[in-house]
């Protein structure tokens, strides 16, 4: 078993179609199936069920994928940890954050880092919650920046920061001119949220419940941008973290303080159990960090 045939398998799992993966792996299609085929014929059981021109994993194709992702995931800790103790400073680094962090948060730290390691190919992505947690899982990021706590026994995680949420109204309300405002209130407001697979609309509904209500809103959207559009034309109010809300500064949106009580989230790193750290990696970190104590002594 080499690991070009594994890579090879690996491919034909993501595409679940031979020329597809092929065309991935920049070789023919015979060859493709003649390798996987060796590789079978080596394991002694079939790894495909082919249906017609469909494919499907068996279980002992479930069972080799699964190994062959830790396979290569620690082939790449390897050459992590012997990039960094060569001090090249190159590689790559995929973050995967939040929508509301990729605005206010990571600008400035991301420009800081770049400064410092200007080789390091950086891609940041922003994500809901459990995207990100995903893409850790399966290797395609190397760190992520989430609500906080996450569940998973094979990840780790670091706090930032916990921040607000706020009420946003449209300018014309009277809700504009109050300092804060119950969050009983959302029961006698038109208000418009995420769509309940969101953990922003679950985390508010979780607050409301607490209280004794279950908002109801009048219009979901699946995009922040797309709310704070619904508040500015007047079609309602929403919540969102406050910072966020300070950061876009709209001019037809105010926003008010929740009491009774004030909802909060907890952002922070989450990133696989035993992961190496590069250099590159723990800068990254820092510089976010740096960024949101600057974030908690404007807020404080």
């Amino acid at each position: 078993m080499e690991l070009r045939q594994l890579e090879y398998f690996m491919a034909v799992c993501e595409e679940m179609h031979f020329t597809r993966a092929a065309e991935k792996l920049n070789i023919a299609q015979p060859t493709l199936s003649q390798q996987i085929k060796s590789l079978e014929g080596e394991i002694g059981i079939p790894l495909f069920d082919r249906i017609g021109k469909r494919i499907a994993l068996t279980e002992a194709g479930k069972i080799l994928l699964d190994h062959s992702r830790r396979i290569f995931y620690e082939v790449e800790q390897a050459q992590l940890a012997l990039r960094d103790l060569n001090g090249l400073g190159r590689g790559k680094l995929a973050v995967g954050t939040l929508l509301t962090c990729v605005s206010y948060l990571l600008p400035p730290a991301i420009l800081q880092f770049k400064q410092l390691y200007p080789n390091i190919e950086l891609s940041v992505f922003g994500m809901r919650s459990g995207e990100i947690e995903k893409g850790i899982m399966e290797n395609e990021l190397d760190l992520g920046i989430t609500f906080l706590p996450v569940e998973n026994e094979e990840m780790e995680s670091i706090p930032l920061f916990t921040e607000e949420l706020s009420l946003a109204v449209p300018i014309t309300s009277s809700l504009a001119t109050e300092t804060e405002v119950g969050l009983e209130t959302l029961k006698d407001v038109p208000i418009v949220l995420l769509p309940q697979n969101y953990f922003l609309r679950q985390l508010i509904e979780k607050y409301c419940n607490e209280i004794g209500f279950s908002p109801n809103p009048t219009l979901e959207m699946t995009t922040l941008e797309s709310l704070m559009q619904m508040v500015a034309e007047g079609v309602g109010v929403t919540i969102l973290p406050a910072p966020y809300l300070d950061y876009l500064s709209n001019d037809r949106i105010a926003h008010v303080k929740l009491c009774n009580p004030t909802p909060t989230r907890t952002i922070g790193f989450v990133y696989r159990k035993n992961k190496f750290m590069c250099t590159a990696t723990r800068a990254f970190m820092q510089q976010v960090i740096e960024t949101s104590q600057r974030i908690e002594s404007v807020l404080s």
